[in-house]
């Protein structure tokens, strides 16, 4: 056998449901240990002390349960469908129109794994440099998208496999850590914290960027959730495993965040360094490097499927290689990264919130909940061909979408934020304009049918 053939071969068809592994545990877990993870941490620090720590997980908590709703929603259609994120947008805006989405996808994803690939490296660096003392963050960052890599080439199934065992790691170490924390310290500190002078955010720009958050994990939900064996145990483990890592882990960058400055320690983007003051540095740093690597993983496949949307035939490992490559020399960028974190978080809201509000609305209120997953494929029927492969009304929205969200998040920011703005305008926007055309078609043909010359015939 033949050394490639060991290795994964997914592909862009629809998952059939005698192959599919994932069950409501399985699901659960792969999104608790997708978003237990630092960059989820280090949004919840974020709002501490700018708005106060009870408000901080209001909106938290808030947000979530809201921000979960959809993602689950578009997973489910993963679930029905079996197809790969992209390829399912191709029922939206057209067998061609897809394309874009696509690239824009693949080309945020692996700037996201730049992110994780980098804070993986800090922790791994700060592991072994706590038991030998020898230090080299490039190293580690290497070493870590490699490990990515070789996880990733095996496929789907290499990914449920180390899912499983990172979450419950990190619901463990989360959980001492709010135990540690609180035998520490009385949280009436906590709660009675002085807020920001100037505070940069406000509770419901919090819950704004909680719910962006959810929306960051759209554009990869179906590539995972393809492989559910039922809607309703894939739906339900989605929701509850993506609300139960998101309190656990934004709650815990508040507590964090909160009871650092409160000790007058310095403020950093690394909670590693901020927990082991709690006594949990080294087994933080093991833990956390391994739920970024996990999560990478996801990023690095998600990349891949995108890619192969565009690209189908050249198949799955060689791109997933390529671009490897591609994230290891981008998170050598290291601190300049994480000085434009916040941004790119809201960089994937602006250009993806669109996107989704725009493929639910078209699947459970234009085409009541049916896509046809072989002709999305393969373009047999020519149901979503739209014009000339491109669903203009589709695109008129995106544009309308993106415009608005990218002007009220930069330009003129808005105190309630954009995110749920957006995503109510663009829906809005795509169903009035659906139905418009559908209406000027249908007069179109009575037109035609009227004519002298269709009567004469």
């Amino acid at each position: 056998m033949k050394w490639t053939e060991r290795l994964g071969h997914d592909d862009i068809r629809p998952t059939p449901m005698n192959e599919r592994s994932m069950n409501f545990f399985s699901t659960f877990t792969l999104w608790i240990a997708a978003n237990v993870v630092i960059t989820t941490v280090m949004t919840g620090m974020m709002f501490v002390p700018d708005i106060s720590f009870f408000n901080a997980m209001l909106a938290i908590i808030v947000g979530s349960a809201i921000g979960a709703i959809p993602l689950a929603l578009t997973g489910n259609i993963g679930i029905r469908t079996g197809l790969p994120t992209m390829v399912m947008t191709r029922a939206a805006f057209g067998q061609k129109g897809a394309i874009l989405p696509a690239l824009v996808n693949t080309i945020i994803l692996i700037g996201w794994s730049w992110i994780q690939a980098y804070m993986a490296g800090l922790s791994l660096n700060y592991a072994v440099h706590y038991t030998t003392g020898y230090s080299n963050i490039n190293l580690f960052v290497i070493l870590t998208e490699l490990l990515v890599v070789i996880i990733t080439i095996f496929g789907h199934r290499g990914v449920e496999r180390i899912e499983k065992y990172i979450s419950i790691a990190m619901l463990i170490l989360s959980f001492l850590v709010f135990y540690k924390i609180f035998t520490t310290y009385d949280i009436s500190t906590l709660v009675e914290m002085k807020l920001s002078e100037h505070p940069s955010i406000s509770t419901i720009l919090a819950f704004d960027i909680v719910v962006a958050t959810a929306f960051s994990w759209m554009s990869t939900v179906c590539d995972f959730n393809r492989n559910c064996r039922s809607e309703t145990s894939g739906f339900w483990g989605t929701y509850f495993g993506y609300l139960v890592a998101s309190i656990v882990a934004m709650g815990l960058g508040a507590v964090v965040s909160g009871f650092s400055i409160a000790s007058n320690m310095e403020r950093t983007y690394d909670p590693t360094i901020l927990l082991a003051a709690y006594g949990f540095g080294l087994i933080a740093s093991i833990v956390v490097f391994f739920s970024v690597l996990s999560t990478n993983v996801m990023a690095l496949y998600s990349a891949t499927m995108s890619f192969m949307n565009v690209f189908p035939r050249t198949g799955f490992w060689k791109p997933t290689l390529i671009m490897g490559v591609i994230c290891t020399l981008g998170a050598l960028l290291k601190e300049v990264l994480m000085s434009h974190f916040f941004n790119f978080i809201m960089l994937i809201a602006t250009l993806f919130i669109p996107v989704f509000a725009i493929v639910l609305v078209d699947y459970f209120f234009i085409k009541k909940g049916v896509y046809d997953a072989e002709d999305i494929l393969y373009d047999t029927k020519g149901q979503y061909r739209y014009q000339k492969g491109v669903n203009i009304a589709a695109y008129i929205t995106y544009i309308v979408g993106a415009v608005f969200a990218y002007y009220f998040t930069y330009i003129h920011p808005l105190a309630v934020g954009s995110t749920m703005l957006t995503f109510l305008l663009s829906g809005a926007v795509y169903f009035g304009l659906m139905k418009w055309t559908k209406q000027i078609l249908a007069s179109t043909n009575t037109m035609e049918l009227e004519s002298p010359t269709n009567l004469e015939g």
